[in-house]
């Protein structure tokens, strides 16, 4: 199986580290993915719909009342019928929170709702939100439900902290997120 005939569902929240986000959905389309983006209005602040669609060539859905289904489904149900994997990175702290309490108050919380297939979540907030009761109990409640966490790396962060908090290195996202997409063959 190869990258060309693999769809992943890629879910962008409002942080600064959204920006590194594209440089997944480039890599993942360069494979020959298609890569189907799904942006919070937070996200939208950071970077623009227009950078994902340049690099993916498909139309990012930012908006719950998109128009536009697969199919004869909503957008943010039918996205995922031929998705090999939902990636939300980077994963905010509210958006974590939204996630194990099962909102559905965004595209990107509405399509995880819908979505019965394999997630993985990619943090990236201030070091002292990473560390906060209430975020590591979503993370706990999420890593029970079956979704793998990629735990966000240690360094300087945007707000001038140092310490954990920063989106995980693009290489360890992309490894597990080919565990996915390419499935190892039985022996």
């Amino acid at each position: 199986m190869s990258w060309e005939s693999r769809n992943i569902i890629l879910g962008v929240t409002g942080g600064v580290a959204a920006y590194k986000a594209v440089e997944l959905a480039s890599r993942w389309t360069q494979r020959g993915a298609t890569v189907r983006v799904r942006m919070t209005p937070s996200a939208c602040r950071f970077i623009q719909p227009l950078t994902f669609e340049a690099v993916t060539r498909c139309e990012v859905v930012s908006e719950i009342w998109h128009p536009i289904g697969t199919g004869d489904r909503p957008e943010h149900i039918g996205a995922g019928d031929d998705a090999a994997v939902l990636v939300i990175a980077p994963a905010s702290a509210d958006h974590l929170a939204r996630l194990a309490n099962g909102f559905g108050d965004d595209v990107v919380c509405l399509t995880a709702l819908a979505w019965d297939g394999p997630t993985v979540v990619c943090p990236a907030m201030n070091d002292r939100m990473w560390n906060h009761p209430a975020v590591q109990a979503n993370i706990a409640t999420l890593q029970q439900r079956g979704v793998v966490v990629v735990a966000p790396a240690e360094g300087h962060l945007a707000c001038g902290s140092v310490g954990p908090g920063r989106l995980a290195d693009l290489d360890q996202i992309d490894e597990v997120v080919s565990g996915f997409v390419l499935p190892k063959e039985l022996s």
